[in-house]
């Protein structure tokens, strides 16, 4: 009989199998009615953000899976080329074999590896701290370092523009909160005198922003900081791999590697382009996060292919500078030519090159329209960006050619002048 009720189950479930359920009652539909509504506005705003479907590898040129063929991808954070790199994918596949598909398990109950900690250890030694370490993402470990750190007792002074993870991060944790203007180093003076009544001051900036190209002016927060017994914490994310002699980030860009306290950065972007981030720095704030950083304990270990694409980025960094130092001849001459061209490009010497445009709308008609001209970028708007600041973010990587360069300036002339940007 069992047998005849199983039976009948199956084939129940096989009928309706792939048919969309909606649940049912007047709240469900209140909620579906608010819903369209406000995804309505956000089309009626030109702020709708789709979503282009790659059927190839990372890389400089893509293939998309509508049948474009031979796009130049201009938008990724794979600042090095390292998301196909061969040594990177080899080094993935290795781990995968040796070690799996995932632990099952977050660290500290069966989920630590021998190659997370070797992974743990060369962070922190490449950026010459003393320990490191890893999360899912930098989001997560954003989210887990301030709450873990700051009492009420505390204070930290957060720069405008910080990235949304850090302002996530600030708002779950009890200290006292300032927010300075955007790289404004009286504001933040200001705001270091305000706060010199709490226990301990973290000043908390991207060093290096990832909607404007620009860098933290590090020297003077630095400066700061010592000037008002404050502590440095920086988000690394749009530095690390690339950005300094040995692409170690601003900090070592900038000559201030004994001035920072507290790194965070990811493994998403220059250093293999698959997943992870980490926190680097002193021994003791890393033992503490192990044992008090919700993201850290409360979520699996990184999966060991992860890991080893990861190891040999960094592998690759340690070796040779070459590919870091790659990158400036190429991002000088995608500035130059664009401004030449008359855009105003935001930032500084980044190869997150800003292409600033004002109205969100041309933002998004301008992007779809260089992507028929075989350029992949995207328009960037409000809430990712100020309202009235809108613009595409280009971003060059150390495997741009410099005819990759030449035709998205050629490309973005066309189309600017199309649609009035230029005259």
């Amino acid at each position: 009989m069992w047998r005849a009720v199983a039976v009948r189950a199956l084939c129940g479930a096989r009928s309706g199998a792939g048919a969309p359920r909606a649940a049912s009652g007047a709240a469900a539909a209140q909620l579906r009615r608010r819903l369209e509504s406000e995804l309505e506005d956000i089309r009626g705003a030109g702020t709708w953000k789709s979503e282009r479907v790659i059927a190839s590898r990372q890389g400089p040129h893509l293939r998309l899976a509508d049948g474009g063929a031979g796009i130049i991808n201009f938008c990724a954070n794979n600042y090095l080329g390292l998301s196909s790199h061969p040594e990177v994918i080899r080094a993935a596949v290795e781990a995968l074999e040796k070690f799996g598909a995932g632990l099952s398990s977050v660290r500290f109950i069966c989920g630590t590896q021998s190659i997370h900690k070797d992974l743990e250890e060369k962070i922190a030694r490449f950026h010459q701290r003393e320990d490191a370490i890893l999360y899912a993402s930098c989001f997560d470990a954003n989210a887990g370092i301030f709450e873990a750190l700051l009492t009420p007792e505390d204070a930290v002074l957060s720069d405008e523009l910080n990235h949304a993870s850090i302002i996530d991060g600030i708002r779950l944790c009890k200290a006292n909160k300032y927010r300075y203007k955007h790289m404004d180093m009286q504001d933040l003076e200001a705001k270091l005198k305000e706060a010199q009544k709490h226990r301990l001051r973290l000043v908390a900036t991207d060093g290096a922003f990832s909607m404007d190209g620009d860098i933290a002016p590090l020297r003077e927060i630095c400066q700061l900081a010592q000037k008002y017994d404050a502590l440095v914490f920086i988000d690394e994310c749009h530095a690390t791999g690339f950005l300094g002699p040995n692409g170690r980030g601003t900090d070592e860009l900038l000559g201030v590697m004994d001035k920072v306290t507290i790194i965070n950065s990811t493994l998403g972007k220059a250093l293999g382009g698959a997943a992870g981030g980490y926190t680097t720095g002193p021994k003791p704030l890393i033992d503490l996060l192990r044992q008090r950083s919700r993201p850290y304990l409360f979520s699996n270990s990184l999966p060991p292919a992860v890991v080893g694409c990861a190891s040999k980025a960094l592998d690759l960094l340690m070796e040779s500078n070459a590919i870091a130092q790659s990158m400036a001849a190429k991002t000088q001459r995608f500035r130059s030519k664009m401004t030449a061209a008359g855009f105003t490009i935001s930032g500084k010497d980044h190869p997150i090159c800003p292409v600033m445009l004002g109205d969100a709308r041309l933002a998004s008609v301008m992007a779809e329209d260089m992507l028929n001209r075989g350029i992949y970028v995207i328009g960037f708007s409000y809430p990712v960006v100020p309202k009235g600041k809108a613009r595409i973010r280009v971003q060059i990587s150390a495997v741009h050619s410099d005819e990759d360069i030449d035709r998205c300036v050629e490309a973005f002339t066309q189309v600017g002048r199309k649609h009035g940007a230029l005259p």
